[in-house]
């Protein structure tokens, strides 16, 4: 299944250190390569290391403020796809099933969730639930909060979750049952995500066109929406009215803070306790202040050069694997992540096959290329391609420094194996369309792609090259590629679906259909003030604001 990440395809981390010439830039990527030494990896001795959480709050807190990177342009639900959108939509609206910090799947609004036969899914709801709005939870609430994501004429985010869903009916008061029209394994994992969102339908009709934008979201979580200031701030009020444990603090206050320093500044003076996605150049400066903590979490996000044309030169899979093989990655993870990063050569989170057995783990990740570079054998093989001084080029934009230097890192690499390698600078309000237009991308042969997951499954990603897929920009198309993919969809059980996971793991890998650089891990900082907040990616579909409270 097609699960597209294309309005997060990258992360707006921070501005990036601008380069006039193709030349300079070769030289300072050469000379950041050359003093950053081996990637920093967990567990080497490095200042960055993964953490499961926080320290959990010590008590109550009236407010916290935190920093968002942009404001989002609407809370509905069925658009909510980017980081900015689901940091807030995950404190207020809840879905069928939850994602735990720990990245697991557990019961969400529905207490039970079964699968009597393999085209069906039986969602059991819990009773009693209160929206924001003072209505109670039914299953026509959740037939509705469904309906409106495969509702064509919303043009929703999510619709692609429900591909394979024949119909979504009431089949008791507090019970859904969903009919697919083939087994799915990836969509009941998906409802742990804002795709599985239940919001009152009385609340939704209620406010129209406006819904989203105006007005409260009628969804039951720790928080509900309160003042939205526009251009300024969003205020989150705790719900008393909640099902669970209630929030710790009273009010949630995101400020909207699109300048990288601006963000780090407002840390820094205590205008602002916290906020998720730090820009990379200012990872050391806010670790060293002495004003708050840094923590980096589990992120399920890798960085990659996307290939978006094999109609020239990168047609040929031995060009694709010496640029691979030419890739500094451990130079591009100290200068380009702020040295918070593991270089990788796999185009899947190792993370991601945790649940693995021992075999099924060494066929997905024994087997791949080196991550240090082999100028040597990238040369011949350009050589034996006859691709010496073919031209390629390169998406850039002053987007963020996994953008930028990404770019520039690309540039290197090709440059030094023979290719003619060419670097289009794009404006960042314009560099979405790269995920979503082909005229965008129109003469254009890569660009820097950071892929984050939705759910734990590695199948989120590999799905993305079959035949037809909406992120398959090359139009990589392989008959047993495509049959895996279908294969491994069908497929529940968790064991044997993995077995066919590696082989397409190994298969991308093998085609270079990407080309993998680094994982990339979540970041947070909190003052002093405050603490609790999960480290991990969770906090896009898990309510974290309500854990945040008092550190002392």
């Amino acid at each position: 299944m097609t699960t597209p990440r294309l309005l997060s395809g990258r992360r707006p981390s921070g501005r990036p250190r601008r380069m006039s010439t193709a030349a300079s830039a070769l030289t300072c990527l050469a000379a950041l390569a050359a003093c950053s030494g081996p990637p920093k990896d967990p567990g080497a001795g490095s200042e960055f290391h993964l953490v499961a959480s926080t320290p959990e709050a010590r008590g109550d807190i009236d407010s916290f403020t935190w920093a968002l990177y942009a404001e989002p342009p609407t809370l509905d639900y069925t658009a909510a796809f980017d980081y900015p959108q689901n940091t807030i939509l995950s404190n207020v609206c809840e879905s069928l099933m939850r994602w735990t910090p720990g990245l697991t799947t557990e019961p969400g609004l529905a207490r039970k969730a079964s699968n009597p036969a393999p085209r069906t899914w039986v969602y059991d709801l819990r009773a009693g639930v209160r929206f924001h709005n003072g209505e109670t939870m039914t299953a026509d609430d959740v037939v509705y909060s469904l309906g409106r994501q495969m509702d064509p004429r919303n043009a929703a985010a999510w619709a692609q979750v429900f591909q394979n869903v024949a119909s979504v009916r009431k089949t008791g008061p507090l019970q859904v049952t969903v009919e697919l029209k083939r087994p799915d394994s990836q969509f009941p994992q998906y409802m742990a995500t804002a795709a599985g969102v239940v919001a009152s339908r009385v609340g939704v009709e209620a406010a129209g066109k406006d819904y989203g934008t105006s007005g409260g979201l009628a969804c039951t979580g720790p928080f509900e929406l309160g003042a939205w200031n526009k251009g300024q701030s969003i205020e989150l009020d705790r719900f008393d009215g909640y099902r669970g444990r209630k929030a710790k603090a009273k009010k949630a206050v995101f400020r909207f803070l699109t300048d990288p320093s601006a963000r780090t500044n407002a840390m820094l003076s205590g205008e602002v306790d916290g906020g998720y996605l730090i820009p990379t150049e200012s990872y050391g400066h806010l670790r060293d202040s002495g004003v708050g903590s840094l923590f980096f979490g589990e992120g399920l996000t890798t960085v990659n050069v996307n290939v978006t044309n094999m109609r020239g030169p990168l047609g040929d899979v031995r060009v694709r694997r010496a640029l691979s093989l030419a890739m500094d990655r451990p130079g591009f993870v100290g200068a380009g992540l702020g040295g918070a990063g593991t270089s990788s050569s796999s185009i899947t989170p190792r993370a991601v096959w945790d649940g693995a057995s021992e075999q099924t783990r060494k066929d997905a990740l024994g087997a791949l290329p080196p991550v240090e570079p082999d100028i040597e054998k990238a040369k011949a093989l350009i050589k034996e391609a006859g691709a010496t001084g073919r031209t390629l080029t390169v998406a850039t934009s002053p987007i963020g420094q996994d953008v930028s230097l990404l770019a520039t890192a690309v540039q290197a690499a090709g440059t030094r194996i023979g290719l003619n390698m060419r670097l289009r600078t794009i404006a960042p309000n314009a560099f979405t369309a790269l995920f979503t237009s082909p005229e965008a991308r129109e003469g254009i042969d890569l660009f820097p792609y950071t892929s984050y997951y939705n759910i734990n499954d590695p199948l989120d990603l590999l799905a993305n090259f079959r035949t037809g897929a909406y992120l398959n920009f090359a139009g990589y198309s392989d008959k047993g590629y495509d049959h895996l993919v279908d294969e491994a969809t069908a497929l529940y059980p968790r064991t044997p679906r993995m077995r066919i996971e590696a082989r397409l793991q190994k298969r991308a890998a093998d085609e270079v259909l990407w080309i993998p650089v680094a994982e990339w891990p979540t970041s947070v900082f909190l003052n002093k003030r405050i603490t609790g907040a999960p480290t991990t990616i969770s906090y896009m579909y898990y309510p974290w604001a309500a854990d945040v409270g008092a550190a002392r």
